[in-house]
């Protein structure tokens, strides 16, 4: 149903009112204050340095277009990606969910892209069940699948099956084609399965899980992955299009500082936007009037960016150096597997980017430059995340009819219906 212009002015003059009371120039200035006094480093309450610049803490700029015009520093990137059909629950009391997992190539490699891993992880509700897990080859040996049992759990059974599929499937797959890297591999998403490692900090029952051996085994595969890549010093990162830490707002808010953001992003957005004002002022952070459009005096001719940092708190702190790592062993200096990131904000669509490196490569300056320049170069040119990921994203994508057609499938499979909710019918209408 359309608002009634007569609610929609109510609702906007609710909005003006909130605006009286919400000064956004402050927020600015407090964005100011903790850069320059609580980055370098962030220290917690236990006195763990939970994050670090490398090298000189900075802001930087580059132009758009001569980001977009400049040479990549690697001739090719790989990137990976895993989608799902998101958890299902039927009758019979099993929870699925199915991910597939693909590997793309830049320039375009039609064998590699053509190769899936998929992985069905099942919650049975029935103890006594017991499901092959072995994987199987299908498609004249481009791909394979398998099905993974999850750990019983008596709540949170949707959130574990799709943890569990996504992750494993996503790291089998780099495991398995790791070998047709040469130059950079960039990850869909966090470095790590944060997922996962945040469960330590959730309830109980999770806690207890994180440590269990299947979710262990996939958070192992990562750090093999990154173990094979640093013997083959090819550098893989992670582009997070969408972070969500607090660890920063957090710990500052831990000391005191009323930081007013819902999250780190909100924080460096903050930060790394730049303004001009109506008389040609850079950095103005207020607009002329409260119906002129947010955003309308924002500078879009620059991407702005930070220098790297090292990560140890938060979901990050498991594969700090002085983490326990969930009890795998590590190969390497423990060192090497923390978690580094920069982020990039780019004006044109308002939007923020992490991007995530183990230490072991961006301890050297040379490539961290690298790095910087290669994804400066590609989120210019592609006014978003880099063709390696879109590609990945596109292949490893399940379209809506997909998802409700496997669903159909797994119903005449089961012989159990979908357990569906009124939700369902909602949503899909409209």
């Amino acid at each position: 149903m359309t608002l009634d212009p007569v609610h929609f002015e109510g609702i906007a003059k609710l909005a003006r009112k909130i605006s009286q009371d919400v000064d956004d120039g402050d927020h600015r200035e407090l964005a100011e204050r903790v850069w320059t006094d609580f980055l370098d480093p962030l220290v917690d309450d236990a006195g763990r340095r939970v994050v670090e610049p490398i090298g000189e803490r900075r802001r930087r700029c580059i132009d758009v277009e001569a980001a977009a015009l400049q040479d990549p520093p690697f001739p090719s990137t790989h990137g990976l990606d895993s989608g799902t059909i998101n958890p299902t629950t039927f009758k019979n009391g099993l929870v699925l969910d199915v991910a597939q997992a693909a590997m793309s190539g830049c320039p375009s490699d039609l064998d590699l892209h053509r190769s899936r891993s998929l992985v069905a992880t099942v919650h049975a509700s029935d103890i006594t069940v017991q499901l092959p897990e072995n994987w199987v080859q299908y498609d004249d040996g481009y791909s394979r699948r398998r099905v993974l049992q999850a750990p019983r759990v008596s709540r949170f059974t949707e959130g574990v099956v799709h943890a569990l599929a996504l992750y494993l499937a996503e790291s089998e797959h780099a495991l398995e084609h790791a070998d047709r890297v040469s130059d950079l591999l960039v990850l869909d998403g966090p470095l790590y399965p944060k997922e996962l490692l945040n469960w330590q900090d959730r309830d109980a029952e999770l806690r207890e899980l994180a440590h269990d051996a299947k979710p262990n085994a996939i958070v192992e595969n990562y750090v093999r992955l990154v173990e094979r890549f640093v013997d083959e010093n090819t550098p893989l990162v992670g582009f997070v299009k969408n972070p969500s830490a607090k660890l920063i707002t957090r710990t500052v808010g831990e000391k005191g500082v009323a930081a007013p953001w819902v999250d780190d992003t909100a924080f460096f957005t903050r930060l790394l936007e730049r303004r001009d004002e109506p008389g040609g002022t850079r950095d103005a952070s207020n607009r002329e009037s409260l119906d002129e459009a947010p955003g309308s005096n924002r500078r879009t001719d620059q991407l702005t960016f930070t220098n790297w940092f090292v990560s140890r708190g938060g979901s990050d702190r498991t594969l700090a150096a002085d983490g326990d790592a969930l009890g795998i062993e590590r190969e390497l200096d423990p060192e090497a597997y923390e978690v580094t990131f920069f982020v990039v904000y780019d004006p044109r669509e308002d939007v923020l980017y992490k991007i995530e490196a183990p230490y072991e490569f961006t301890r050297d300056a040379e490539t961290r430059g690298r790095l910087e320049r290669q994804i400066l170069a590609e989120v210019a040119a592609e006014r978003g995340p880099p063709a390696a990921v879109h590609k990945a994203d596109a292949l490893a994508r399940i379209s809506r009819e997909g998802k409700q057609s496997l669903r159909r499938a797994f119903e005449r499979s089961l012989g159990s219906e979908e357990l569906r909710r009124y939700d369902d019918l909602r949503w899909n209408e409209e």
